[in-house]
């Protein structure tokens, strides 16, 4: 197999094993490999030899669980010693999409994914998908039911690698593409006494309206198989994006490269989609 493989990370956790499922399905959607990644620290004194056995145990039984779901599936393991954020990023270097499950922060259940899973996010080269605990849910949807898949357009040049992630997920399940564009009436300030040009909403909802279709027509052009919904909504991207995850398949937001190892590498709307959304959210990577 000459295509990079989906990589899934798992712990033996619930979560991680519903990362595991959800990437082996992907993986048979593309015709491509499995590759379960482990990383356990690496310590220094007698457990060493006892935590890789562990780890090779766990990946053994997980690969096995994979297969059973999928025998015509090629099911590959990696166990890496190392930190769980590097590893997971080198790990990701030689695959096609990396699956984590999150088990979130506690004090905090519904609303946020967990460190790792936001700083891996944040970094990765391949686009990373993440299962919030609730939005593994969708493993669970009947055969002959597809969701679709959601897509944030945003506003100025858009990021080709975002929308032929979507479209590309999208005719791969058979789905519809619902792409969404969040726009916000802007608060005009100015000294007592001065004139202010009124705004007119409809001259902005116009405006979004055309920027979404502009970024959307070369991708229905590319993929006339995919149906498509486009919308415009009032309130800001985050928002949208999240009152309409429920029930959908897939969530897709971008994240821009930074050249810089310092500094917040994910944005507001990514933030929160992540935080609140119902289902996974894929985050592409794009410059």
């Amino acid at each position: 197999m000459t295509a990079r493989p989906v990589l899934a990370a798992t712990d033996g956790s619930p979560q991680s094993l519903a990362a595991v499922r959800w990437a082996a399905d992907e993986a048979v959607r593309r015709g491509t490999a499995l590759r379960l990644v482990h990383v356990w620290p690496r310590p220094v004194g007698i457990y060493l030899d006892q935590l890789q056995q562990e780890g090779a145990e766990l990946l053994a039984h997980v690969a096995e669980e994979a297969g059973g779901r999928h025998p015509e599936l090629d099911v590959e393991t990696a166990l890496l010693g190392a930190a769980p954020l590097e590893g997971l990023l080198d790990a990701a270097a030689d695959g096609a999409l990396l699956v984590l499950g999150s088990r979130g922060l506690g004090g905090f259940k519904g609303l946020l994914v967990g460190s790792v899973s936001l700083a891996v996010a944040g970094r990765s080269p391949v686009p990373v998908v993440v299962l919030r605990p609730e939005s593994a849910v969708v493993e669970d949807r009947l055969p002959d039911r597809t969701g679709d898949v959601l897509v944030g357009v945003g506003a100025g040049a858009h990021a080709d690698e975002v929308l032929e992630f979507t479209f590309s997920r999208a005719r791969e399940r058979g789905a519809r593409v619902v792409a969404v564009h969040g726009w916000d009436v802007p608060t005009v300030w100015a000294p007592p006494g001065t004139m202010v040009t009124p705004i007119d909403p409809a001259a902005l909802a116009s405006a979004a309206r055309e920027t979404l279709d502009q970024a959307l027509d070369p991708w229905q052009a590319k993929y006339p198989q995919v149906p498509v919904l486009a919308r415009t909504e009032v309130g800001g991207a985050a928002k949208a994006l999240v009152d309409a995850s429920d029930g959908v398949d897939l969530v897709v937001i971008g994240r821009r490269i930074r050249k810089h190892a310092t500094g917040a590498h994910l944005g507001p709307t990514a933030h929160a989609v992540l935080h609140h959304a119902h289902a996974p959210v894929a985050v592409v990577p794009h410059h």
